[in-house]
């Protein structure tokens, strides 16, 4: 079923940072700053930081490989470069991960001229293990219900009924930006990036049925799968109510 594992994307009992840094304005420093926020802000599942040369991150024990972490995590959360990218998502299968949201751009035909080997080398590791892929090119997602920020986002909006997807990760934060000061919460807040695995289908899929959503908000770039896209859509709508917007 196209919502396996999903569970794992969204209520994740432990999560591996790979890409984990301290480095003062890089992405992997944000998103270890906000998944220790996250521990903070009511997540109970365990968080552990995978960086080679870096014994801690953020006050917090690292782990120099995904081999070496002491357990298995549910959800990788992925901003390493590129190129290393395939790599890690075959380990994070082999480790038994179910699920990963890679942060990192520079995959697919618009990017460099090695994009598309790249992003067909991270579809094969995801597929050869059953591994459920947000991104890449994301900024990732956020579950405020559960106090989970896996994400690169500057804030966190109040916990509500609202879901809101987009491919865009700046049309999410806009929304979060938006949305705080005029207290308006959400259950979930998604950034699919290119949707190498994960697409729209499949999150309208597990948020149809999740009960802590009592309605789905779509920002629409571009639908890579039609007849999937409306197949969720007409099973979503008969369950909860649904705004698509299409941007362009």
């Amino acid at each position: 079923m196209t919502t396996s594992h999903l569970d794992a994307l969204f209520n994740p009992r432990s999560i591996a940072l790979i890409g984990a840094g301290d480095g003062a304005g890089s992405i992997g420093a944000a998103l270890a700053a906000n998944l220790l926020k996250s521990a903070k802000a009511g997540f109970k599942g365990k968080i552990m930081a995978v960086h080679p040369a870096l014994k801690e991150v953020g006050g917090h024990r690292a782990w120099p490989d995904i081999a070496s972490l002491p357990e298995v995590p549910d959800l990788g959360l992925v901003c390493a470069p590129a190129d290393r990218v395939p790599g890690i998502v075959d380990d994070l299968g082999a480790r038994g991960t179910r699920a990963a949201v890679v942060i990192t751009a520079g995959f697919g035909e618009r990017h460099a001229a090695d994009g598309t080997q790249r992003l067909r080398a991270v579809q094969a590791a995801a597929a050869r293990h059953g591994l459920r892929l947000v991104g890449p090119n994301c900024l990732g997602l956020l579950v405020p219900g559960r106090g989970l920020n896996a994400s690169f986002a500057h804030r966190m909006p109040a916990a509500g009924k609202l879901a809101f997807v987009a491919q865009s990760g700046a049309i999410v934060t806009s929304v979060i930006d938006w949305a705080i000061p005029r207290g308006i919460g959400f259950s979930h807040l998604v950034s699919l990036g290119d949707m190498a695995v994960v697409g729209l289908g499949d999150v309208l899929d597990h948020l149809a049925g999740d009960p802590s959503s009592r309605g789905i908000r779509l920002y629409i770039e571009a639908v890579t799968d039609a007849r999937r896209f409306r197949s969720a859509a007409r099973a979503a709508a008969r369950r909860k109510p649904g705004i698509v917007v299409k941007g362009g």
